[in-house]
């Protein structure tokens, strides 16, 4: 067969009808092995989630496109260089394919997609394959696969083996090389990938892992060339950034002083009580309890950077002090990776899904090797969905008596609660209690009923798990803050009912729409072992420095990044990516110039310690 015509190298000697025929044949069959190949890589794309998830990509042509349009492409630029359809499609396939097959494996092991920068991370997760066992068994796509790479390979060198002479090649080449540009471009905007090409219908739209494999493979996959890239800050010195770590001398945590840490981040919890001018609302008994502890604790506003919803924002910046959050791929800095290294045991708790924000790998990365979800703790204990705080707040408790009873280590505790999640129903109350006084809409009052429904439960969930931790001999700080303000009906619509100024403009209106509460309590034993009341008010702090606060109030003087952070956090106590800040008490958008370099010195120090890590995992 390697004799007909149609099958020779090149075309000579062949009749002009044939030698079109020829090379029609040659790129048209190279034309739908790129076709094949990118349909090769939307047929892993999605691991062992459902196979309707493969429908959908059909129904939208776009995803199609951007998924197959740069697999053709890098197939005709490797035949403009390597001459042979078979070597061309062979090389192609290699790349392609073996990239959607370890994103395949990633999804299936790990919940987590392959994304460009984990290519940095090749030796270790291939010890970590290693170590964790793994079964790479193929299965029936795996094998598909494989068929598909050797069939399409021995088809094209036996039946499709046309090789363009060296002018059109040239030309192939220079006409590819100008196409990776607006392809690049293409892949890298950000308005396409976040509103063009969503596909919601059989994914949940807050797991970054889903959104991401709703998409296709190839192109999220070099869209995560550009969007996870993590850039210097403008006049960035890394030498200078060393020295100025360099500078401090990182401290022991003193052996007396290593009290128990059990950090709580409420979902949606703020204290409206604070709002001026509102009428009408029974807040002291929403609060009321909440207040009695923060009574007994150092509170104060924690200022965050997002509102009614971003709830892994607040926590990262907590665990990191980094101002800016970016989707963390590798181990990286974080103070639960320090207070590892001063012997405490890290592990914590959020009663929903493991997929969510991808906090199963996430929270690994930043230092806290076991956490409990619904998959691995809580379906047990509530299998109803994502358990309340009567259930959450017990199991902290019990895993803290479990640590002090194995082996007693100090503890870190970082937990996050689902209870109090929006959106609050506008049609009934479903807890039965009423703090408005029937002046506003039904509507309004139903969502301010039931958020203060809940609110007053998680102050009455605290208080116990209080009590029971002031009955305990080792000495115990608990951390609680707010993520964030709550949603309150489309457009704010409870908001403005209520009359709460939101005018981001106004330093009333910034406060009611981005601080919620922070407070710091200690047991009597861990007073005795600190030296320290934590009592009072505390002064106004960013989720970044909320740590450098703890540090502070315990006594801990930290490593290089807790000091040199601390000495920015007591210049610039509020420091967010909103591009607002606290300086010598005042709220403002523009730093004089000290304020100037001590913020360049931060965004310096953030870049550096996000970038190196230096633990051991």
């Amino acid at each position: 067969m390697r004799t007909f015509w149609l099958f020779q190298t090149a075309p000579d000697g062949l009749s002009k009808k044939r030698q079109a025929v020829f090379w029609l044949w040659n790129l048209g069959v190279l034309l739908a092995a790129g076709l094949s190949l990118g349909w090769l890589s939307m047929f892993f794309a999605y691991g062992d989630y459902p196979d309707t998830i493969m429908k959908t990509y059909f129904q939208h042509p776009l995803i199609l496109f951007l998924n197959i349009a740069p697999v053709v492409l890098a197939l005709f630029l490797v035949y403009a260089l390597v001459g042979r359809p078979w070597l061309a499609f062979l090389a192609t396939d290699l790349v392609v394919w073996g990239l959607s097959l370890g994103n395949y494996y990633k999804l299936r092991f790990r919940d987590d997609p392959l994304m460009f920068q984990d290519l940095k991370n090749l030796r270790d997760a291939a010890a970590i394959t290693a170590m964790a066992d793994y079964d790479l068994t193929p299965d029936k796509r795996v094998i598909f696969g494989i068929l598909c790479l050797i069939c399409g390979t021995a088809f094209l060198l036996f039946l499709v083996r046309g090789r363009l002479p060296k002018k059109p090649r040239i030309a192939l080449l220079a006409a590819c090389a100008v196409l990776c540009l607006p392809t690049a471009k293409l892949m890298e905007n950000t308005g396409i990938y976040n509103s063009k090409t969503q596909n919601f219908d059989q994914i949940e739209r807050w797991s970054s892992t889903q959104v991401y494999l709703s998409k296709g493979f190839v192109y999220p996959f070099l869209h995560s060339v550009t969007a996870g890239a993590v850039k210097p800050p403008a006049g960035y010195s890394e030498a200078e950034t060393q020295d100025l770590l360099a500078s401090y001398t990182a401290e022991e945590i003193p052996e007396g002083k290593k009290v128990d840490i059990i950090a709580i981040q409420l979902e949606a919890f703020a204290d409206f009580s604070l709002f001026e001018g509102v009428e009408g609302v029974d807040f002291e008994r929403a609060f009321g309890v909440y207040h009695q502890l923060e009574a007994e604790s150092v509170a104060g506003d924690l200022v965050t950077s997002i509102f009614a919803g971003g709830t892994v924002d607040t926590e990262r910046a907590f665990l990191t002090g980094f101002a800016d959050q970016r989707n963390y791929r590798t181990n990286t800095n974080s103070y639960a990776w320090y207070l590892r290294s001063q012997g405490y045991t890290a592990e914590g708790c959020h009663p929903s899904y493991e997929w969510f924000y991808n906090r199963r790998n996430v929270n690994g990365y930043l230092g806290l090797p076991v956490y409990y979800f619904i998959e691995n703790r809580f379906r047990e204990l509530y299998p109803h969905g994502e358990a309340p705080d009567e259930v959450l707040f017990p199991e902290i408790f019990r895993l803290y008596e479990e640590n002090r009873d194995k082996g007693g280590e100090p503890y870190f505790s970082f937990n996050v609660t689902y209870q109090g999640h929006g959106p609050y129903g506008t049609e009934d109350v479903w807890r039965g209690e009423h703090f408005t006084d029937g002046r506003y809409s039904t509507e309004t009052a139903n969502i301010v009923d039931n958020y203060l429904g809940s609110v007053m439960d998680t102050g009455r969930q605290l208080q116990v798990l209080f009590d029971r931790f002031r009955e305990e001999e080792r000495p115990v700080v608990l951390v609680v803050f707010g993520d964030h303000k709550p949603w309150l009906g489309y457009g704010n619509s409870a908001y403005q009912e209520l009359g709460v100024n939101l005018d981001l403009a106004s330093e009333e209106g910034f406060y009611n729409y981005y601080a919620t509460r922070y407070l710091l309590w200690a047991n009597d034993a861990a007073k005795a072992a600190l030296g320290r009341e934590l009592t009072g008010e505390g002064p106004d702090v960013s989720s970044c420095f909320l740590m450098n606060l703890v540090f502070d109030q315990l006594g801990w003087t930290g490593d290089a990044w807790a000091q040199a952070t601390t000495d920015i956090w007591r210049e610039i106590p509020v420091l967010t990516d909103l591009g607002r800040y606290v300086r010598n008490g005042v709220l403002t958008a523009e730093l004089d110039q000290e304020g100037q370099e001590i913020l360049q010195r931060y965004l310096s120090l953030q870049y550096y310690y996000s970038t190196h890590f230096q633990y051991r995992s």
